[in-house]
C-alpha cells in the first residue's frame, strides 16, 4: 500500500454551506481522509480584522486567515486580491508550513490559489490548483458582459472591459473605466501565476479546453479534467426522507443571478403550461425581479430562499422535475449532479459543462434557447414515462462516474505523479 500523504487544502470556501464549491472542497477532504491521508484545511477570508483562528468542522482541523476588507468600492478589491496575497503568501511560509510540512499543497478558489502557489514555490511543495470557473480569464468569473444577452465574452481585451462594466456600474461607468488597467493587471498576475503551478484540475471539459485558449500562458501547464466529487451516502440518507409538499412541483435550486439565467426561468415555465408550483431554492439579486415577474404573470411560484443542505435535497429528491435555466458558462454544476444522482427528471439549457453531466435524449432533455426550454419542461410535465426514463438513465450514469471514491482516487494519483519524480 502506497504511504499516506500530508496535504494541506487552501480554500476561502469553507465550511461547506450552501454553495457548490464548499461542498466539493469537503468531499474531497472527507474521501483524502477515509483513504489514510493526512489532511489540513487552510481558510483564507476577508473580515473586520486580521487574525489566525483555529477551529473544527465534524472533526476536521482548520486554520482561518483573515484579513480586513472595508466595505469600499477597490479598495476592498485590492484588500481580497493583492494585499490578501502577499499577506497569506507570507504567513503559509513563515509559519503554517513550518509547523505543519506537506507533500502537496492543493489550491480551490481565486482566493487562495496565487498565494498557494507562490508559497508552494518558495517551499519546494508541489502545488495542484482547482479551477472551478472563470477566474483565471475574466474579472468577473463568469464571461457575460451584458446579462441580457445571451452571447458570452469571446475574448478579455480592453474594449470587451469596457462594454462589461457598463451593467455592472451604472451611473460610475466613466470612473470605473480608469480603472480597467487594474482589473488587466490583476488577471494577468492571476495567469501567470496559475501557469507556475504543477497541474492544474479542471472540473469539466469546457473549463479544459478553454482555459489554455482564452490563458495561453497555462499552455505548458499539466491540465487534467477531473470532475467535482458526489457524496452518494449523503445523497441517499436525503432519498429516504419523506417530501416536503403534497403533489407534483417543479424545481429550481440555485443562485438567483444573472449568471444563472434565472430572467429565462419565468418565461420558460409560464410558456410550458403546467399549473404545478414552482418551487425556488436559493437567493441572490436577481430575487426581487423574480417575486415581482411571478404576481405579473399569475405564478404559483415558492420562493423559499437558502435552506440547509439535507432539505434542499429533499425538495430535489422528490420535484416533478428539475428546471435549469442556466445561460452562463456552468463550469460542472453541482445542482445537476445531485439531482441526476438522485433521479430527478431534469430540462436544461446546454451551457458550460453540463454535457460532462447530461447526454441530451438519454439522461436529460436539454435545449439552446428559453423557448426550447418551455418546450422540454411541458414535455417532461406531460410524459411521466419520459420522466421515469430519463431519470433512472441519469442515476446510473451519473452514480458510476461522478462518486467521491472514483474522483477521488483520481485527484490522489494526481498527487503522487507529482511526487513521483521526487521519489526517484
Amino acid at each position: 500500500m502506497s504511504a499516506p500523504l500530508r496535504i494541506l487544502i487552501t480554500t476561502d470556501a469553507f465550511p461547506p454551506v450552501c454553495g457548490g464549491s464548499g461542498w466539493s472542497t469537503w468531499e474531497l477532504v472527507r474521501g483524502l481522509t477515509a483513504r489514510g491521508h493526512h489532511v489540513d484545511v487552510l481558510k483564507v477570508e476577508a473580515g473586520p480584522e486580521a487574525g489566525i483562528f483555529r477551529t473544527a468542522y465534524e472533526g476536521q482541523r482548520v486554520t482561518v486567515f483573515r484579513q480586513p476588507a472595508p466595505q469600499v468600492p477597490v479598495v476592498r478589491n485590492l484588500a481580497k486580491n493583492e494585499r490578501m496575497w502577499s499577506k497569506a503568501t507570507t504567513y503559509l511560509l513563515s509559519e503554517h508550513l513550518r509547523q505543519h510540512p506537506v507533500d502537496v499543497l492543493h489550491a480551490q478558489h481565486v482566493m487562495t490559489t496565487v498565494p498557494t502557489i507562490r508559497a508552494g514555490e518558495s517551499a519546494g511543495v508541489p502545488v495542484v490548483a482547482t479551477v472551478r470557473d472563470y477566474w483565471p480569464v475574466c474579472y468577473w468569473s463568469d464571461l457575460i458582459y451584458d446579462p441580457a444577452s445571451p452571447t458570452l465574452c469571446p475574448e478579455c481585451t480592453t474594449s470587451m472591459m469596457r462594454r462589461c462594466v457598463v451593467p455592472r456600474a451604472g451611473g460610475a461607468t466613466v470612473v470605473a473605466w480608469s480603472l480597467i488597467p487594474y482589473m488587466r493587471a490583476n488577471l494577468r498576475t492571476k495567469r501567470t501565476t496559475l501557469a507556475r503551478a504543477s497541474a492544474i484540475i479542471a472540473v469539466s471539459s469546457r473549463i479544459a479546453a478553454d482555459l489554455p485558449v482564452r490563458a495561453p500562458e497555462v499552455q505548458r501547464t499539466p491540465i487534467f479534467t477531473i470532475p467535482n466529487p458526489v457524496d452518494l451516502t449523503l445523497l441517499d440518507r436525503a432519498g429516504s426522507r419523506p417530501p416536503l409538499l403534497d403533489g407534483p412541483y417543479a424545481l429550481y435550486a440555485g443562485k438567483l443571478a444573472p449568471n444563472k439565467g434565472v430572467r429565462f426561468l419565468l418565461p420558460a415555465w409560464a410558456g410550458a403550461g403546467l399549473d404545478w408550483p414552482l418551487v425556488v431554492v436559493g437567493d441572490g439579486p436577481d430575487r426581487g425581479a423574480l417575486e415581482a415577474e411571478a404576481r405579473e404573470r399569475n405564478l404559483d411560484v415558492r420562493l423559499l430562499g437558502w435552506r440547509d443542505r439535507s432539505e434542499v435535497l429533499t425538495w430535489m429528491r422528490h420535484a416533478t422535475l428539475l428546471a435549469f435555466p442556466s445561460y452562463g458558462p456552468e463550469s460542472l454544476s453541482r445542482v445537476l449532479l445531485e439531482a441526476a444522482a438522485l433521479g430527478v427528471p431534469i430540462a436544461a439549457m446546454r451551457t458550460g459543462g453540463t454535457e460532462d453531466i447530461l447526454h441530451a435524449g438519454t439522461t436529460a432533455l436539454l435545449s439552446d434557447t428559453p423557448e426550447g426550454l418551455a418546450r422540454d419542461l411541458a414535455r417532461l410535465g406531460r410524459d411521466e414515462r419520459l420522466r421515469g426514463a430519463l431519470a433512472h438513465a441519469a442515476r446510473i450514469d451519473v452514480r458510476a462516474r461522478f462518486s467521491a471514491d472514483s474522483v477521488v482516487d483520481r485527484i490522489e494519483q494526481v498527487y503522487r505523479g507529482l511526487l513521483a519524480p521526487r521519489a526517484a
